[in-house]
């Protein structure tokens, strides 16, 4: 089955011409795994066989029945996205030992363009009108979860405003166009672009703050639309602490772990996660999870990766948290509207948490390619956008309508996705996370 899922990867690989991008990733894991530097690759890239034989990341997709087109996809033709966690007081020798490599002619720091959004054109425009700060307030208040088309007068006055003003109207006006424009530069948390040609003769660049690095002034999005690699370089607290977890072991019982080896299913670790005696545990340490653990109460890996996916505020918004819980226990039927819903949705019991769910969602039940329902992906993250999410909420509804389902299944069906605005999390990260 590895072999398999392996060759049909690669062959996707091979036609999109991605490979050089998993040597360059391998290339950093390897430099990584010699000098003692701890490190995981998540999100998408726990999809991927490849990703996993190569020790890039530690999640074995086959045995989480993974999907491998959220990582990388025929229909969408876009470079993968890999996600590389170091350990966050090493990862400067990482970045250092990619300029060594490739040299700065040919690597250098993504940036990062910080956009006005609502709040924020607001604000600049009622200081640009010398408004007082509680004007400013209670306008940004009015426009906070409303479409600009939607503010009307009666919302004007209702809020403590004139909405005869013509200060107020311009303000609304003005902050409209100025939603969108660029309001400043700021650097990549860790994206690292390498490229043949040199940087200068492709991309603007400009020296760092930080001596031995450059920055180019364009930022992902841009990157993305002309196909030029980047990778994520990130840095993370709890590796650390993990390192330092492997080394007490070998010095104390004589035994090397690595993130590939650890037992999944030790019981006595699941008994200490059902009592909530987390403290200090990377992701399972918040109140939320706390309070979750006693009732979730996750006896194997795939548990914790729902644990980890469902105190989130996508599911929660999405009001998917209790259903579970009570078809878990045995309090609630599991009904599945479809064969098709059913096949999606069996091994979370009728409830979608994950993003794969909602696309697979989109796919079978409304008729969206998976083009589209990647797309749908997108807007739901980009939860500020709420005239294109309500494009694909009347395509969503009319598809199910067109394949015979209710409409207010429909409208339940996607009233509880779009709770995963910005919030939801794909299976690979969550299982990345649980590891």
């Amino acid at each position: 089955k590895i072999r398999k899922q392996i060759k049909h990867e690669l062959l996707i690989i091979k036609k999109l011409g991605f490979a050089p991008y998993f040597l360059v990733v391998f290339d950093l894991v390897n430099f990584a795994n010699k000098n003692g530097i701890l490190c995981h690759g998540r999100g998408s890239a726990a999809n991927s066989t490849i990703c996993f034989c190569l020790g890039i990341t530690a999640v074995n997709p086959i045995s989480n029945n993974l999907l491998f087109e959220r990582f990388i996809s025929p229909d969408r033709r876009e470079p993968p996205d890999i996600d590389i966690d170091f350990e966050s007081g090493r990862r400067e020798e990482v970045i250092q030992y990619i300029y060594k490599k490739y040299g700065r002619n040919h690597a250098g720091i993504a940036s990062s363009t910080i956009t006005f959004r609502k709040r924020a054109a607001l604000r600049a425009i009622g200081k640009a009108f010398q408004l007082k700060n509680n004007t400013i307030t209670a306008l940004q208040n009015l426009a906070r979860y409303r479409n600009w088309n939607d503010i009307s007068s009666k919302d004007i006055e209702e809020n403590g405003l004139n909405s005869k003003c013509d200060i107020i109207r311009h303000c609304f006006v003005l902050a409209r166009e100025l939603s969108g424009f660029p309001r400043y530069l700021s650097q990549h948390t860790g994206g690292m672009v390498m490229t043949l040609s040199r940087l200068d003769e492709i991309v603007p660049i400009s020296n760092a703050r930080m001596k031995g690095r450059t920055v180019i002034e364009w930022d992902k999005n841009d990157l993305d639309t002309l196909g030029i690699l980047k990778i994520d370089i990130l840095a993370l607290g709890m590796l650390t602490c993990i390192q330092q977890c492997f080394k007490l072991i070998f010095y104390h019982h004589n035994k090397k772990l690595t993130l590939t080896d650890i037992p999944l299913e030790d019981e006595k670790v699941y008994d200490m996660l059902c009592k909530a005696d987390t403290v200090g545990v990377f992701q399972v340490e918040s109140r939320a999870q706390m309070s979750m653990l006693p009732r979730l109460r996750p006896k194997n890996f795939y548990d914790l990766v729902i644990e980890i996916a469902i105190v989130r505020p996508g599911p929660i918004q999405g009001n998917m948290v209790h259903p579970y819980l009570r078809r878990r226990d045995g309090l609630e039927e599991i009904h599945y509207p479809s064969e098709e819903i059913q096949q999606v949705l069996e091994k979370t019991l009728g409830i979608p948490i994950f993003q794969e769910q909602v696309m697979k969602i989109a796919i079978v039940a409304a008729g969206f390619d998976p083009a589209e329902a990647d797309e749908l992906r997108k807007v739901l993250a980009q939860f500020s956008n709420l005239e294109r999410i309500d494009l694909f909420r009347k395509k969503f509804i009319s598809g199910m309508i067109a394949k015979k389902y209710t409409l207010e299944f429909s409208q339940h069906c996607f009233k509880q996705i779009e709770g995963f605005a910005g919030y939801g999390f794909p299976e690979s990260h969550a299982a990345s996370f649980a590891l």
